[in-house]
């Protein structure tokens, strides 16, 4: 890709770091590496050829498909070496080394294994951005790429209460519903003021904070009420209550 500051302030830090290490005696390769992260990279040959689907991919043949990336990883090179030379960097560009090379990929699970077989890796669970068209999980650097501001509807979950006489639910409010498959637990404020109301059109009960009764509970057109608050406690009372998750 072209240029940001970002790229130029990350590469001012690290020729201060390899420079001071030559400095002092250290031997210091300093050759010029070039991330060729996949995805943007499959996203710029996707428009250039009108590929909408993995298909496509498929009847294109995954061969060709790489060719069409590698042939454009180096377009911005020549700019890259002009910005990096003014800069005053210390770099080598003539022994470069790219992120695609299969030596350097096989040097990073050369690595990895080596942590493997010492016990420093070990499996974790993370919620993580998604592409469903390429079906892969996405870098922090991917999912920004495309990041704009929008106006998300929030959404309201509700959450069966095990052994409740009333079958009440609890009442969650979230701007990031794809995280409910994982969820493991409801988070309340031990000292705030909670409520167990009835909504009377449904008959329903709820649990929710006090304070969001009125915004998730409007009044109606003539200020009449729409629930009745059954009684009231503190957060901490409903450390020990336990509930059905949305994906059971």
């Amino acid at each position: 890709s072209t240029q940001s500051t970002g790229h130029i302030l990350a590469g001012t830090i690290k020729d201060v770091v390899t420079r001071y290490a030559h400095q002092t005696g250290h031997s210091v390769e300093r050759r010029f590496g070039w991330d060729c992260h996949g995805l943007p990279v499959e996203y710029e040959i996707d428009k250039k050829l009108g590929i909408t689907s993995s298909e496509q991919v498929d009847e294109m043949g995954i061969a060709a498909y790489n060719k069409e990336c590698r042939d454009i990883v180096m377009r911005y090179s020549n700019d890259w070496r002009r910005i990096v030379t003014r800069m005053g960097r210390w770099i080598d560009f003539d022994r470069d080394y790219k992120t695609l090379d299969l030596s350097f990929m096989e040097s990073v699970w050369w690595v990895f294994g080596q942590l493997y077989e010492k016990g420093y890796v070990y499996r974790g669970f993370k919620v993580m951005p998604y592409s469903t068209a390429v079906h892969t999980p996405l870098s922090n650097f991917e999912a920004t790429q495309a990041y704009k501001d929008v106006v998300d509807p929030a959404v309201t979950v509700t959450f069966p209460i095990v052994d409740d006489p009333d079958n009440a639910c609890l009442l969650a409010w979230t701007t990031t519903p794809w995280t409910l498959p994982s969820n493991l637990a409801l988070v309340v404020h031990p000292d705030m003021i909670y409520c167990r109301l009835r909504e009377l059109s449904t008959g329903k009960v709820f649990v929710m904070l006090e304070k969001r009764v009125d915004a998730l509970f409007p009044k109606g057109k003539k200020k009449e009420k729409v629930v009745e608050i059954l009684s009231t406690f503190a957060g901490s009372t409903l450390a020990t209550v336990h509930y059905t998750p949305p994906h059971m």
